[in-house]
């Protein structure tokens, strides 16, 4: 465990004190949201996305060492571990080459090496393989294995199996392959082709006549020549230079042996035959498995401003969930997200159903008072959109309207959590809810559906899906966790989402306030049926309960920290009524005046500690999300039509990729900025300036109305002149 401690402190840049406390607080128990925010004297302040890849490396680390003894034990089994042996297992950095090193001895279904060893030609190829000079020519040493019963009739036969055993032993050799896999990371080629001889047009036409050296390939090329080998479009190798790799081998081999030509061939053998193959499939699977993290982790960036956008808090707001043959689906839904009233209009059914669907709907932002309209992205958006337009200058102004992603609502719509909720919906109507409540509070109603299904991703149907899964759960936690829940309204799948909890304790909490109202303290959360202590440790600080009496049970301040609150409000001359009131500005300017390490001393935590209940009594209750840029309200619809080259606009990012963002300007088609339009400095990936929810400015660069593409700059010295 010290040297896996040791390595990790080296790969992070971290105390190895840190290092070993945060290993020592996940083997506890802690979950990774609680070691961030309330442990940070024991790991110097890192963040959650540290102490997650720290944990995930961990892992790693630890099956890596259980491999190396399930390796060392199975070759001591046979009488064959030595000490040389055992400590190039211990040395081994990587699965792989552990694994190279046991290929020797691991058992093997039956090979042509295993067949000719049956035969007696072991001691031949012994011989052929020595180093010592040989007075006889291979020929002679052979024929003292003739053996017609087993089936060595003729030298050339005993020859051959001294071949097959030689070349197997050159294919086991673990230098062997670890030099001419690294060989290959550096010089072999990825390649891909057409499958039919004259391929139609495809989304994959850029990989009809593609290739890239491995060492450089773009993980989004290697996912779409995956996908396109799986539809049978392409055809994809890795392509090697032989003769460089058979030099290398010989070098390795060859050089002071006797029987040279004979030992040369079966080094070929042992390239052609057992080594090129395998390697060829390891450098797919390697660039598969970096493009999946890659892709993966590139998904996980874009969640995470995905479900941190501000919500528009406050307002009645009118869902849209918009339809061809079943019509526009219609709720409104008020500011806490209850839902008011629903309807069902048709306004793609003729100019007549577009003037019912406006009377209608007029008729239910009166009576409601709706302020906000958001609608569903998808099918009939943009008929929608015109008509919602139509709508408000009919409706006299204070009206506005955003562009929702659906993402996702189908599939919350049609589960089971939907079905508690709304027993009395459809489906479809329960998606209009969705939506509605999606832009009051992204987060809330987001957590209600698989991360996978949200979309602000690449290729996701073609991850491992539980590694995909599970990197998207700890984005959704430490984004819940970061904004805090208030017990008393939060939903059962959004406290699940809270660290600590889980599923069954989730719904005790949401069955606990129905049976006995809402709750009104921090402490209170104790009675509920299976939260135990070490449950109420990890969640506490992250629950909200604002009808408290005690200020502090409505902020992130542990509470175990409360008697430092309590001192610091001391120390300072305010009080728990000053704390409600917001009369503690100047806080942090007189904890620097007094001294942080003297102040966190009297108040009995560090300093990271005293810091946070400072930023937690000045500002208590706070939500993160509303210091970000707010959702793009419009009034008025653009057509792909009415684009023109070097029209300045305002969009929102709804997706960031590998090689560029695509971008929401008021159009039914997201535009694409391309990687080299982003900034006027190179970058080596569009997340270094962009992210889900940004709001930018950019000018149109080309429009292709027939294929509806639209192409952005957010450089205007790159305008077409």
């Amino acid at each position: 465990m010290d040297a896996i401690i040791q390595r990790l402190a080296k790969e992070l840049d971290r105390p190895v004190q840190h290092i070993e406390n945060v290993v020592a607080l996940l083997d506890e128990g802690n979950t990774v949201p609680f070691i961030a925010r309330y442990r940070k004297e024991m790991h110097g302040a890192m963040d959650d996305q540290l102490i997650r890849q720290l944990a995930d490396r961990l892992q790693y680390l630890r099956n890596l060492q259980a491999r190396r003894d399930e390796v060392k034990g199975s070759i001591d089994s046979q009488g064959k571990l030595t000490e040389e042996l055992a400590a190039a297992i211990d040395a081994a950095e990587t699965l792989a080459e552990v694994e190279d090193l046991y290929r020797p001895y691991k058992q093997k279904r039956r090979t042509r090496a295993t067949i000719a060893r049956e035969k007696g030609l072991e001691p031949l190829a012994d011989a052929l393989f020595g180093m010592g000079a040989l007075e006889d020519t291979p020929e002679r040493l052979a024929a003292a294995y003739l053996d017609p019963e087993k089936g060595v009739e003729t030298v050339e036969d005993a020859l051959a199996g001294a071949s097959d055993i030689i070349a197997e032993a050159i294919s086991d050799d673990a230098d062997v392959r670890k030099k001419l896999r690294a060989l290959w990371q550096q010089r072999a080629v990825l390649v891909s082709r057409a499958a039919a001889r004259e391929p139609e047009d495809s989304v994959y036409r850029l990989y009809y006549d593609f290739s890239a050296p491995v060492s450089r390939v773009q993980g989004h090329q290697v996912l779409a020549i995956n996908r396109g080998e799986r539809e049978e479009i392409l055809k994809a190798s890795v392509e090697m230079d032989r003769e460089a790799a058979l030099v290398a081998l010989r070098r390795m081999v060859v050089p002071g042996r006797a029987a040279l030509d004979f030992v040369k061939a079966a080094a070929e053998d042992a390239y052609d035959r057992l080594i090129a193959p395998s390697l060829e499939r390891e450098v797919r699977s390697d660039l598969t498995d970096k493009a999946n993290e890659g892709a993966i982790g590139q998904f996980a960036l874009n969640l995470k401003p995905l479900l941190m956008q501000p919500p528009v808090k406050g307002f009645v707001t009118m869902g849209l969930d918009p339809g061809y043959r079943m019509g526009c689906k219609v709720a409104v839904v008020d500011p806490t997200g209850k839902v008011l009233d629903t309807a069902v209009v048709y306004p793609t059914h003729g100019e007549r159903g577009k003037n019912e669907a406006i009377v209608k709907l007029a008729a239910l932002i009166k009576k409601h008072k709706v302020a906000h309209i958001a609608i569903g992205n998808g099918t009939a958006s943009r008929e929608t959109e015109q008509m919602t337009v139509e709508l408000l200058k009919q409706a006299g102004g204070g009206v506005s309207y955003a562009i929702v992603s659906e993402a996702g609502a189908s599939v919350y719509s049609a589960s089971k959590l939907a079905a508690e909720e709304f027993p009395e919906f459809d489906v479809n109507l329960r998606s209009a809810v969705s939506i509605a409540r999606r832009l009051q509070d992204p987060l809330a109603e987001l957590v209600k559906i698989d991360p996978k299904a949200i979309g602000v991703g690449q290729y996701q149907h073609d991850m491992p899906q539980a590694r995909l899964g599970e990197a998207l759960d700890g984005v959704v936690e430490d984004c819940v966790n970061a904004v805090g829940v208030d017990v008393n309204t939060a939903s059962a799948p959004l406290l699940t989402r809270v660290a600590g909890l889980n599923g069954a304790t989730a719904k005790n909490i949401v069955k606990y306030r129905e049976e006995n109202g809402p709750f009104t303290t921090r402490r209170q959360l104790l009675k509920v049926p299976k939260l135990g202590p070490k449950a109420f440790e990890q969640s506490a600080g992250f629950l909200r309960v604002p009808e408290s009496k005690s200020p502090l049970d409505n902020t992130a301040v542990h509470p175990e920290s409360y008697g430092a609150a309590e001192k610091l409000l001391a120390l300072s001359g305010h009080t728990a009524a000053d704390v409600k009131a917001g009369k503690m500005a100047g806080l942090d300017q007189f904890v620097a005046s007094y001294g942080r390490e003297r102040a966190a001393a009297e108040c009995g935590v560090g300093v990271p500690t005293l810091l946070d209940v400072c930023a937690e009594l000045m500002k208590p209750g706070r939500d993160p999300r509303d210091e970000l840029p707010a959702p793009v309200l419009r009034t008025d619809v653009l057509e792909i039509k009415d684009l023109r080259p070097g029209m300045e606009l305002k969009g929102t990012v709804r997706n960031v990729i590998d090689f560029g963002a695509f971008v929401d300007i008021g159009v039914h088609q997201d535009g694409l900025v391309h990687i080299s339009q982003i900034a006027d400095r190179y970058i080596k990936h569009p997340s270094e300036v962009l992210s889900v929810g940004d709001v930018v400015t950019v000018w149109v660069k080309e429009v292709d109305e027939r294929k509806k593409r639209i192409s952005l700059t957010m450089r205007k010295d790159r305008l077409p002149k």
